[in-house]
């Protein structure tokens, strides 16, 4: 190693060993930067915080082993953007670019997975993702349309594709299939570009008034839409779907939001918006579940573990899955993590061996072993081995490690479009105690070892959401195209849905031209999270 890394990083060392000496009640700590092998008296705090970027990559990032050495990296080089935080993101970015194949391939524009935090943008409360409406605790900042655009360039309509509870447009009496017309007097359907969908989606983020038709019936009426600070509920909808006797559970679900009652040391964990869902199946017989991902971006790895083992058929036991940091981190040497203090579900700086120290990330043990993650079955419902997912582009990180955990012990099967692709988690790396760096840290595999799905599940049934000559309908409704493809797998005699006789319900087959158009545009999180960790011993 340089002798003059060696030499920033003992100092470092010292800094942070220091500020142990600080009360354990303390909400927040400033880390102290990391100075690189060439600083100089000169060096700008910018400068400090882009070689921090580096360095910590140097030493936690998944593909650490890529990144070539400080000096012919050189982080004071991204300097030309005119904000810091799009000069950390650009020096982050070019970061991913040395994984590629993994979060960045030749050619992309972005990195796939990392990403920048300004910690002052947090709407309304906290916000893990700045382009995210609604965080993963359900505080949302606008009027709760999810809006996306279907057809083609010439001829396209912007959907209704999901709405918050409790937002403006839930108590407006909106629903996902509603076909907006017209926003703030402006008609949309013709001459699509990439920038009147923008326009579209910054629209619908704030007070807005728009023109409508009733997915439901073809009505259409008007509504003028506030933006405001609400609380949602990540559940969009639940019900069971009667296929001809046969019981199917079927829930969709926005975001792996944190459980109601985390586990503690004394008491197992509880969610009080999935137990009474799952404790219903179970007293109604439910056999067999269609599980709604489309638009779920991923969030807490502590709620998929719990999800996984509501899900989970009686019986199953041993490892769920398991998380695969690099060997730097495994072996214990990311020693820079000594000025990341371990903060508790409060904020707050802990101590958890009662040694007089705080806590940091230096602490924790970061082996395959101490995070292999076992079933622990929980919940009423014992029986079921049949489960369809119903996936699309935005349904990643968590999501795909819920599927991922159930493949091996249940039969799974997809339908929709190609997953996002992101089997890869992290927690938070602060600097200047203002911005939250977010690297590719660990990748998940399940009980088989199976993992790496890096360019997306792909789904057994590839599906057009929207096709030709056809209408959106809401969740749960089984004329849903993806639903009623599920319920058509999973009773593949039924001749009724819930007393509607299947020759009404459209069936596709093959892959439709019409689809959504432009890039994928939801405003969602987007990421896997861990929060939970064993230190050293």
């Amino acid at each position: 190693m340089n002798k003059r890394y060696l030499l920033v990083l003992t100092a470092v060392s010292m800094l942070a060993l220091g500020a142990c000496k600080k009360s354990k009640t303390e909400p927040t700590v400033t880390p102290p930067v990391v100075t690189p092998p060439t600083t100089t008296p000169t060096a700008t705090r910018q400068q400090l915080s882009l070689d921090s970027i580096f360095l910590y990559a140097k030493e936690v990032y998944l593909w650490n082993d890529k990144l070539p050495t400080y000096e012919v990296f050189n982080p004071r080089q991204y300097t030309t953007q005119t904000t810091d935080a799009k000069n950390y993101a650009q020096a982050l970015f070019e970061i991913t670019k040395y994984s590629n194949p993994f979060e960045w391939t030749t050619g992309a524009t972005r990195s796939k997975f990392s990403y920048v935090f300004d910690k002052a943008n947090k709407n309304p409360v906290a916000v893990i993702n700045p382009e995210a409406s609604v965080d993963l605790e359900g505080n949302g900042n606008d009027v709760g349309l999810d809006v996306g655009f279907y057809g083609t360039t010439a001829n396209y309509n912007v959907y209704v594709r999901a709405v918050e509870p409790n937002s403006p447009a839930d108590k407006a009496g909106f629903v996902r299939g509603d076909k907006l017309t017209k926003i703030n007097g402006i008609e949309y359907g013709t001459n699509y570009t990439e920038e009147k969908g923008i326009a579209i989606l910054n629209a619908v983020e704030n007070s807005v008034s728009v023109e409508a038709v009733r997915g439901v019936d073809g009505t259409t009426f008007s509504a003028n839409l506030t933006k405001v600070s609400y609380a949602s509920s990540p559940i969009y909808k639940s019900r069971i779907i009667n296929a001809d006797g046969k019981k199917i559970g079927y829930i969709s679900y926005a975001r792996f939001a944190k459980l109601t009652n985390p586990a503690t040391r004394n008491t197992p964990a509880s969610d009080t918006r999935f137990d009474p869902i799952f404790q219903n199946f179970a007293t109604e017989g439910v056999t067999d579940l269609i599980i709604d991902l489309r638009y779920n971006g991923g969030g807490y790895v502590s709620t998929a573990e719990y999800l996984t083992n509501l899900i989970a058929p009686s019986g199953v036991s041993g490892v769920m899955f398991s998380e695969h940091f690099n060997s730097v981190m495994q072996s214990g040497n990311a020693k820079i993590l000594a000025n990341q203090p371990l903060l508790d579900v409060n904020n707050k700086v802990q101590d958890q061996n009662n040694d007089g120290k705080i806590d940091t990330y230096a602490d924790v043990n970061y082996s395959v072993s101490a995070n292999t993650i076992s079933f622990s079955k929980t919940g009423p419902l014992t029986g079921v081995r049949n489960i369809v997912f119903i996936v699309a582009a935005g349904t990643a990180s968590a999501s795909e490690l819920l599927i991922n955990n159930l493949k091996p012990h249940v039969n799974v099967t997809l339908v929709g479009r190609k997953t996002y692709g992101k089997p890869v988690g992290f927690f938070p790396i602060t600097i200047e105690n203002k911005y939250d760096i977010y690297y590719s840290l660990f990748e998940s595999k399940n009980s088989l070892g199976q993992g790496g799905y890096y360019s997306g599940m792909v789904p057994d049934y590839d599906l057009a959401e929207v096709p030709t000559g056809t209408a959106m309908f809401d969740f749960g409704n089984p004329n849903d195209v993806y639903i009623a493809k599920a319920v058509s797998v999973l009773a593949p005699n039924a001749k009724s849905v819930n007393n509607t006789t299947m020759s009404s319900v459209k069936m596709f087959n093959t892959v439709s031209s019409s689809n959504v158009i432009g890039a994928e545009l939801s405003n969602k999180f987007n990421g896997m999270i861990e929060n939970r960790f064993k230190l050293k011993n």
